[in-house]
């Protein structure tokens, strides 16, 4: 589902990473290593917004290089700062993803929303919102149609100990039928979803 070879990136003649490796099917994979080694760099290549120096990477079997619309509709991307459209409600946000992914806001992800405590926000904006709402929108939108991919930057920082908690669950439901890959500094959350741990180290050695 989720596969990336000899992936690299470069800023000027400052090598962040180059030569990662790795492939993985259904489950839960946390990207854990310190601040500054290139976290949030690889996981925007792998969600298709950042361009890789070298490499290529393939989610639901398609290539980011050659088909990266298909590559993205596999795909459901968590950034680090979940700022959409700074005018858009929560409501209209969990809407438009909806759409895009050809089904409707059902009642699993109302559910969900509300066990996040999202009722009181959905007719905020998002420049309205706090860091933590933001993240709440997007992660409850993760369980809208049937990506094959989820890519989430920190996706439990702003969040307190109840939302983790709703997070962790969420992540191993979804784990079951297809690649949660995530980085984190929290292994109480990698505990909580059963996630495998890797490292730069890790993926630098080929699959």
């Amino acid at each position: 589902m989720l596969r990336f070879e000899n992936l690299g990136k470069r800023y000027g003649e400052h090598v962040l990473f180059q030569g990662l490796h790795y492939a993985a099917a259904a489950g839960c994979v946390a990207l854990c290593d310190e601040t500054g080694s290139g976290k949030s760099t690889l996981l925007g290549i792998l969600a298709g917004a950042v361009g890789a120096d070298e490499g290529e990477a393939w989610l639901g079997g398609h290539s980011l290089r050659t088909a990266p619309l298909a590559a993205k509709r596999a795909l459901t991307y968590v950034p680090d700062d979940c700022m959409t459209q700074p005018l858009q409600t929560g409501r209209a946000f969990l809407e438009r993803v909806a759409s895009a992914r050809k089904t409707g806001v059902d009642a699993r992800t109302l559910e969900l929303a509300e066990r996040f405590g999202l009722a009181p926000h959905f007719d905020k904006r998002f420049e309205q919102m706090s860091f933590g709402s933001r993240k709440k929108f997007f992660l409850a939108a993760a369980a809208l149609g049937e990506p094959t991919v989820v890519i989430a930057d920190e996706p439990g920082s702003g969040l307190d100990a109840a939302a983790r908690a709703v997070l962790g669950d969420l992540f191993k439901t979804l784990g079951q039928d297809r690649v949660v890959f995530f980085s984190s500094h929290d292994p109480a959350l990698a505990r909580a979803c059963e996630a495998r741990v890797v490292s730069f180290a890790g993926l630098r050695s080929p699959v």
